[in-house]
């Protein structure tokens, strides 16, 4: 089938789809408090998704571009679900968020096909994947449309990845007790088994997100990546979110002497965010598997343990929490209660002596990982590292962090 016929079949009107907003019912709704992160982007007044302009840049998506779509969505005249919401068009229509992202993608996909030059093609493809996946941005449980966009996202991601420098394979990695999920193997040019950093990405993305962390970061040192979806996310979706939230990573990592390409005696795990969750537990329950951990701020205790804290984030990112925690009715109290279950403190790991290596940066008034957050991991680790990225110029410095970031996990593999 034709990606114009796949797009068509996925989207055609069949009935009424939720919008995204709607999704998860249980917060008050109030005015959203003003935030500014690095890594989650902005609240923007009238806006129900953070406005993520430096990851998505960073990923390849040009500011212009970002404005030409916003601006489509602001101008439609549709049936919003909250008229003081701009991206909360019902329906799979213009103005829709979903739908304006996917048009745009849809543009550099036909690009990509009429392109005769393999690299450029690769490009072309590899942007109309980023631009599917903030379509489905982000990413709720039961966003029938987001779903759709994600298997056009995979499809234009594997469509780059035969086109682009080195060499990726998708894996199948069985876990018992139900479905296997499938990992991406990004190897860098000449003979593997490489090194290899085992990503851990954020709860509001896709594990091909990351591809520029590969391209810019880790293959020039010759090192492959391994990404895996968060449970109850992208091909992970059949998995909910445990407190044993490093379940399917740990699968991964034991199938790795398996896997002929990986050097499985020198590996390391990356978490962004709530994958630093991930990370640290694994740093803690598969030591011997590992040569050092790196996190990019956390979320492993503070947001999780501190209503006050949670009470200012914004209200789009709680509704991810609930939604891969699958409490899209609770109470306030409960998702509360279940939360602080998922802090690594509360479960008995952080504080105890790690053996792992682990490196942890942070931003100053991070309102999701403040500076403590780093430090109860960096203290809690025979050789920790603590990294301070100044905010300006955030894109500079982000950069800088990575590349510091990926320097010492390289030191780790010597």
């Amino acid at each position: 089938m034709s990606e114009a016929n796949l797009s068509e079949t996925l989207f055609k009107p069949r009935f009424k789809h939720p919008e995204t907003s709607t999704l998860v019912r249980r917060f008050n709704p109030g005015s959203d408090p003003a935030v500014q992160s690095a890594l989650d982007g902005k609240t923007v007044p009238h806006w129900y998704r953070m406005i993520n302009r430096l990851m998505w840049i960073w990923r390849g998506i040009s500011p212009q571009e970002i404005l030409d779509v916003q601006a489509r969505i602001v101008m439609s005249q549709a049936e919003r679900t909250d008229e003081g919401m701009l991206d909360t068009v019902v329906g799979y229509r213009g103005g829709n968020w979903i739908y304006e992202w996917s048009t745009q993608a849809m543009q550099w996909q036909q690009k990509a096909t009429q392109e005769d030059d393999p690299l450029l093609s690769g490009r072309h493809w590899l942007h109309a994947s980023n631009l599917y996946s903030i379509a489905a941005y982000p990413h709720l449980k039961g966003d029938e449309l987001a779903e759709q966009a994600q298997v056009l996202a995979n499809r234009a991601y594997a469509e780059a990845a035969k086109r682009l420098p080195g060499e990726m394979r998708e894996l199948d990695i069985p876990v018992p007790g139900g479905a296997p999920v499938s990992a991406f193997l990004h190897m860098p040019k000449g003979d593997g088994p490489f090194p290899t950093v085992l990503m851990c990405g954020g709860l509001d993305g896709l594990q091909i997100d990351y591809y520029s962390l590969y391209e810019h970061y880790f293959a020039p040192l010759g090192i492959a990546m391994l990404t895996l979806d968060m449970p109850s996310i992208g091909g992970s979706s059949k998995w909910k979110l445990t407190q044993d939230s490093s379940q399917l990573h740990q699968h991964l990592l034991r199938e790795l002497p398996n896997i002929p390409w990986v050097d499985h005696t020198r590996v390391a795990a990356f978490g962004f965010r709530f994958g630093a969750n991930v990370a640290v537990r694994l740093a803690y329950l598969e030591s011997q598997r590992l040569r050092g951990v790196a996190c990019l701020g956390p979320i492993v205790h503070c947001l999780l343990n501190d209503p006050l804290r949670q009470g200012r984030v914004p209200e789009m990112y709680l509704d991810v929490l609930a939604s891969r925690l699958g409490m899209h009715d609770a109470s306030d109290e409960a998702l509360r209660i279940e939360l602080n279950r998922y802090s690594l403190k509360t479960q008995g790991l952080l504080g105890r002596r790690c053996p792992t290596p682990m490196l942890s940066g942070y931003w100053n008034n991070d309102p999701f990982s403040p500076e403590e957050e780093s430090r109860l991991i960096v203290s809690s680790s025979s050789e920790g590292k603590l990294l301070n990225v100044p905010f300006n110029p955030v894109y500079r410095n982000f950069d800088k962090a990575l590349k510091e970031i990926a320097g010492w996990i390289n030191n780790r593999f010597s």
